[in-house]
Parts: C-alpha cells; structure tokens; sequence
C-alpha cells in the first residue's frame, strides 16, 4: 500500500491551514498525506464516495481519549478493498496526541485508512 493515512480536511479553513504551517511531528515523520477537499457554503466537506466508516466521533480529542477504541476498530475491520474511514465532525486543528492512535492504527492495517475531517469549528 502506497499511504497508511490519508487525512482529509475541509480545504482553506483553520485546520488546513494548521497542518500546513505547524502540523503535529507524527504527520510529518508517518508519511501520512493531507488531502484538502473543497467544501460547501457553511463550511462541510461531502461524504466520501467510498470507504467503509469504522468509527465516527465528535471532536479529535475523542481520538486521544479512546486510543484502544480506534486501534480496536482498525484491528477489527478484517479484509477488504475499500478503505478504512474514521470521521470527525468538527476540527480546528490536531494536536500530537490525537493523531498518534490513528497513525499507529493505520501503520498495521490491512487497507488504507482514512481520517476525514467533515467540517471546519
């Protein structure tokens, strides 16, 4: 597999901009890509046209809080073609701790993983 993690975020806003300029030291040294997606009038990137949603939650904090959760789902999700999708509904920026589960999860999974960022705060 060519990227472990692809983390898609609403293109132009706060959290763009944030793993831009300042992303955490896990996205830069996991080889982990950013993809900035267009987004509607208020602010919400469309759902994704494939993937199979493994875990959605409300903020990234959600993420360091439940560490085991999100290895638990990645671990889980057994064979297939279609990526792996965790969403979160709403980020203004990422810090260290709440990418890292994500990117280990992602480093041992079977499929692609996607974090998909739905809307800007």
């Amino acid at each position: 597999m060519s990227e472990a993690l692809i983390i898609q975020v609403p293109r132009d806003g706060p959290l763009d901009g944030q793993l831009s300029q300042d992303p955490p030291p896990s996205l830069s040294s996991s080889g982990a890509v950013v993809e900035r997606v267009p987004a509607d009038a208020e602010g919400a990137i469309d759902p994704p046209s494939a993937g199979e949603v493994v875990l959605s939650v409300p903020s990234p904090a959600s993420l360091a809080r439940e560490p085991d959760e999100v290895h638990r789902v990645i671990d889980r999700a057994g064979t297939g073609v279609e990526p792996l999708v965790i969403e979160v509904e709403a980020a203004e920026e990422f810090l260290e701790e709440e990418l890292a589960p994500v990117i280990e999860a992602a480093q041992r999974a079977s499929r692609p993983v996607i974090l998909r960022v739905i809307r800007n705060v």
